[in-house]
């Protein structure tokens, strides 16, 4: 975490001394001789870091990642093999506060979500742009293809 966080103020210091039009004096980029990457890549991969951060940073909060199920220790929001359909995943309902198992998928169907056709079709009949809560078989489904 912390060499990430360097080399997006890094990356800060770089943009700041180029766009007033100076050369950063301690540019790793400046020790090699030539660099294949375009600056919109470049770009793209920073934003990523950035992003990427954020979402290490929320996820070192206190959040439950383990539950208890009947009885039994239970990993939260991990779909897994199901038992009585093709997956289960157990979710924390925030309304109530229990952990409930969620079945999704049917046992007898493969997913061929890398035909474009059957995934466009797919999503359009499931209306996976509004999923809907985690406590519901569309979001999962959804989210698989």
């Amino acid at each position: 975490m912390i060499k990430l966080k360097s080399i997006l103020n890094e990356d800060e210091y770089v943009d700041n001394a180029y766009s007033k039009g100076d050369t950063p004096q301690d540019n790793p980029i400046d020790d090699y001789d030539e660099l294949d990457v375009e600056q919109e890549d470049m770009d793209d991969f920073v934003n990523f870091l950035k992003a990427y951060s954020t979402q290490l940073e929320e996820a070192n909060c206190n959040c439950v990642y383990e539950a208890e199920y009947q009885g039994r220790e239970v990993k939260l929001g991990k779909p897994m093999q199901g038992d009585v359909k093709k997956f289960k995943v157990y979710v924390k309902n925030p309304k109530t506060g229990k952990v409930i198992k969620v079945n999704f998928g049917d046992k007898t169907m493969r997913i061929k979500k890398s035909n474009p056709d059957r995934r466009k079709s797919f999503r359009a009949r499931h209306n996976c742009d509004n999923p809907g809560p985690r406590t519901k078989a569309r979001y999962w489904s959804c989210r698989k293809w």
